[in-house]
């Protein structure tokens, strides 16, 4: 089935201080595999002064990834009021990707690596702890498997650069087992969180670009959840994006 005369409006929550490592470039995949199957996408940044109203009204969130700088200052604005009304929409199935420092965001804190606990706002059942600059970063390419809502059969790839160590209550929640590289702490073989439709993951890249599975599952479940009916995306040629991450995998393992 064809989809026309369908629209989303896409929230890119703090563009100016969170999108490091080509975190943006989720937000142009997004809006051209809407464009590409006559979606129109509406791009809404969302940041330091934004009218809470232009939150309210996104179909879909997106939100990526910074130094604890950058972090410190969003952290102060989630609690002026923005953090409230994301937490009612993920708990109201609005799909997210939140990366790397979004990602830490919605734990319960994050103990940054000179020892000042910034409260996330509790809504993924983690914690993250950086264990200071003397200890190594967890860098490089990262393969994952059995990722959550896609078929076993699918690998996904992306870039880790992050001091922090994270810990799930409950590893069952994980997005994906860690094929090769570090995940969320270099330990557990866990990487990622899945609550509800919203995701949760340290892979930069950016992610859609190389993995355009995880883009069309949020698109189609905002779709849903905006129209209350069952979506079945049209079928996109993806032949460079599955030869690009068959490249990294082979690179990588």
């Amino acid at each position: 089935m064809k989809i026309k005369n369908f629209s989303l409006r896409i929230g890119w929550l703090y563009p100016d201080l969170m999108s490091t490592y080509g975190d943006r470039g989720n937000i142009i995949v997004l809006q051209k595999r809407c464009s590409w199957r006559s979606i129109q996408a509406e791009i809404i940044k969302v940041s330091l002064g934004s009218n809470i109203k232009d939150l309210e009204s996104v179909n879909l969130i997106f939100m990526g990834g910074a130094q604890d700088i950058q972090q410190e200052i969003v952290n102060k604005d989630l609690f002026s009021g923005k953090g409230e009304i994301i937490t009612q929409m993920i708990r109201n199935y609005i799909p997210a990707l939140f990366i790397c420092g979004a990602y830490q965001f919605m734990g319960k804190f994050y103990k940054t690596a000179d020892g000042k606990k910034l409260l996330g706002l509790g809504l993924f059942d983690l914690y993250t702890e950086n264990p200071g600059l003397n200890k190594k970063r967890l860098i490089g390419n990262i393969v994952i498997s059995n990722i959550k809502h896609l078929s076993s059969k699918i690998k996904i790839v992306g870039f880790e650069n992050h001091g922090g160590r994270t810990y799930l209550a409950n590893k069952s929640l994980a997005l994906a087992r860690v094929f090769k590289g570090y995940g969320n702490n270099g330990e557990d073989k866990t990487e990622g969180m899945v609550y509800k439709n919203a995701i949760g993951t340290y892979l930069h890249g950016p992610l859609f670009s190389k993995n355009p599975e995880i883009a069309d599952w949020l698109i189609q479940k905002a779709l849903e959840i905006k129209y209350k009916r069952k979506f079945k995306l049209q079928k996109l040629n993806d032949n460079l994006e599955y030869k690009a991450r068959e490249k990294i995998i082979m690179k990588t393992v």
